[in-house]
Parts: C-alpha cells; structure tokens; sequence
C-alpha cells in the first residue's frame, strides 16, 4: 500500500520528529498550515494503512512511524524499475544518469558508491 502525496508530506514530518503528538505535527508545516481535522483525517488514514501507530496520553495520542523511510522508499524506487523500466535497474539507471543534469562531480560520486558496493559483493 502506498501514501497519497498529502500524506507522505505528514509522514515525513514524522519521519523527521520520530515521535510527535498532533499539535507538534501542525507547527510543523509552513503557514498557510492545514486545518488541524485535515491531518486528523489524514492520521487516521495512515493508521489504516498501518503507516502510523500512537500512544494514547488520555485523550491525546501521541503519534510514531510504523515503517522506516528507507523501507518505504526503497520499495517506491523498485516499485518503479519494475513499473517503468522492465525491472531493469540497469535501465533505470541509464535513465537516471542521461535525463537528469548530474554535475562531473556527482557522477564521480555515483560511480564511487556504485565501486564500493561492487567490492563488498563475492
């Protein structure tokens, strides 16, 4: 199951603060800042979609991330190479590399990642 746009916006201020109660997740969002119902309605959905678990505090709940970001991201970016590009990674990374405008310097930081990795496998 995926997050809509709106949510994953929540969800990254809860990534970020880790544990949060609903006002904390207000303050933190640029002004003009959502009605505080519409993240309501918003964590209740996460919390069908087991994206966010909470304590309860009496009638206050505090809120925490039920998924890792890594974990969630990680299986967005292979949802896409197997949607988009025949779940080829090598396709998807010729893509990335010739349709974004990578400096010299960031390439040479991608091919050192891509050597560090190739040397840790047997």
């Amino acid at each position: 199951m995926e997050l809509t746009k709106t949510e994953e916006d929540l969800m990254n201020h809860l990534w970020k603060m880790e544990k949060a109660f609903m006002k904390d997740l207000l303050e933190a969002y640029p002004d003009p800042k959502p009605a505080p119902s519409t993240v309501a309605t918003l964590l209740k959905r996460m919390h069908d979609k087991h994206f966010v678990g909470y304590t309860l505090y009496g009638k206050s709940r505090e809120y925490y991330p039920l998924v890792k970001k890594k974990d969630y991201f990680s299986k967005h970016v292979n949802g896409l190479i197997k949607s988009f590009f025949n779940d080829s990674a090598t396709q998807f990374a010729s893509f990335f590399t010739k349709s974004t405008n990578l400096t010299k310097a960031e390439l040479e930081d991608l091919k050192a990642l891509i050597d560090s990795e190739i040397k840790k496998k047997p």
